[in-house]
């Protein structure tokens, strides 16, 4: 039996961290890795709050660094989910830098991850479709589609299995 439908609003999160001395490098900008960490975080919380359940990171197959973030701004994380098959979800992250001093905001970082939901036992299990209402999440929710379609075809050129 397939769960309900939700919508991506129900998965949405967001998340705020200062940018320290001791997550920079020594030019004042934070380590891609420390951001990668932070996008994983959220993700998994949009991922499980859409399932109800443990969830896992199947695969992150885009990270873009737009604009770097330096210590003392605040970075802004906002997940949702965007797309979700039988047992995986897609969900899209927005990294946004904002200046305490300005009040500027930028979008630093995108990311698009696909994450796993997990039963008792520790196997793949059902997640609730996504339906989308605003005109945004149509787009976003098709934009996944396509994404998902290339990752299948990627999968199977490779040779690897699904």
């Amino acid at each position: 039996m397939q769960p309900k439908g939700k919508s991506p609003t129900v998965s949405a999160v967001e998340s705020r961290y200062l940018m320290m001395p001791n997550q920079a490098n020594p030019y004042g900008t934070a380590f891609g890795g420390v951001i990668m960490a932070w996008i994983d975080m959220v993700a998994a919380m949009a991922a499980q709050k859409h399932c109800g359940k443990e969830v896992v990171t199947a695969g992150m197959d885009s990270l873009s660094f737009h604009e770097s973030i330096r210590v003392g701004e605040i970075v802004l994380l906002k997940a949702m989910v965007n797309y979700a098959g039988t047992t995986s979800m897609e969900v899209g992250v927005q990294v946004v830098r904002d200046n305490p001093e300005t009040g500027e905001q930028r979008i630093a970082t995108t990311a698009h991850l696909t994450f796993v939901a997990l039963d008792e036992k520790k196997r793949p299990s059902p997640v609730p479709p996504i339906v989308p209402d605003t005109e945004e999440e149509k787009r976003r929710y098709a934009n996944a589609e396509i994404r998902v379609q290339m990752r299948k075809q990627m999968r199977k050129k490779l040779g690897e299995k699904e």
